[in-house]
C-alpha cells in the first residue's frame, strides 16, 4: 500500500484562529451512523453518540466554537472555529500573514500540537471509538480526515448550506 502525501496546506499552522470545514469518513465508508430515509438522517445509537462528541468538542477545547455540522451514515462534516484570543474572523487575513515559528526541541515549527485542528478531530474520533468499543460496536475511522480553510464569508455561507441540505441532497 502506498500512502499519499498530507492534505493539509503547507507551512500553515493549523492551531491559528480561523474557520475550518471539517470531513471525516467511516472505514469503510459503512453506514454506522445510521440511515437517510427521505432526506432525513434515522440515527443509529452510534450516531446518537457521535452527535453528543462533537457537542462536547467545546468542553474538551475551551478556544473552540461549533458552527454548522451534520451526523451522516458514513461520514461527519463540521464546521469548527478556532479562537484562542476572542478575535477570530472569516477572510484572508489567517492565510495571508503566515508565520513560521523557531523550530522547537521536536522541529515542529508551529508549537505545542495539542491545541490546533488535527488535535481536536483526533480526539473526536477518539471519543466515538471509545463508545463503540464500550458498547461492542464495530467500528473503524479512515485514517485521515478532509479540511478547508474558510476564507471568506461567501465560502462560509456556502459550506453552511452544503452541511444543512446534506442529508436531502444525499440521494439526489
Amino acid at each position: 500500500m502506498h500512502r499519499n502525501g498530507s492534505t493539509r496546506l503547507r507551512h500553515y499552522d493549523y492551531g491559528r484562529n480561523g474557520f475550518y470545514f471539517v470531513t471525516i469518513c467511516t472505514k469503510p465508508r459503512s453506514d454506522d451512523f445510521g440511515k437517510i430515509i427521505n432526506g432525513e438522517m434515522k440515527y443509529t445509537d452510534l450516531g446518537y453518540a457521535a452527535i453528543k462528541c462533537w457537542q462536547k468538542i467545546t468542553k474538551h477545547f475551551p478556544f473552540v466554537m461549533l458552527d454548522e455540522f451534520v451526523i451522516m451514515s458514513d461520514h461527519v462534516h463540521g464546521i469548527i472555529i478556532i479562537n484562542k484570543i476572542n478575535d477570530v474572523r472569516v477572510g484572508a487575513h489567517n492565510y495571508a500573514r503566515l508565520r513560521v515559528r523557531e523550530p522547537s526541541f521536536s522541529g515542529n515549527k508551529f508549537g505545542p500540537q495539542s491545541q490546533n485542528l488535527g488535535s481536536i478531530i483526533r480526539s473526536y474520533k477518539i471519543a466515538v471509538k471509545q463508545y463503540a468499543n464500550q458498547h461492542n460496536v464495530p467500528f473503524a475511522w479512515q485514517p485521515r480526515y478532509y479540511d478547508r480553510i474558510i476564507r471568506n464569508e461567501r465560502e462560509l455561507n456556502n459550506v453552511r448550506r452544503y452541511i444543512r441540505n446534506n442529508p436531502w441532497m444525499w440521494h439526489n
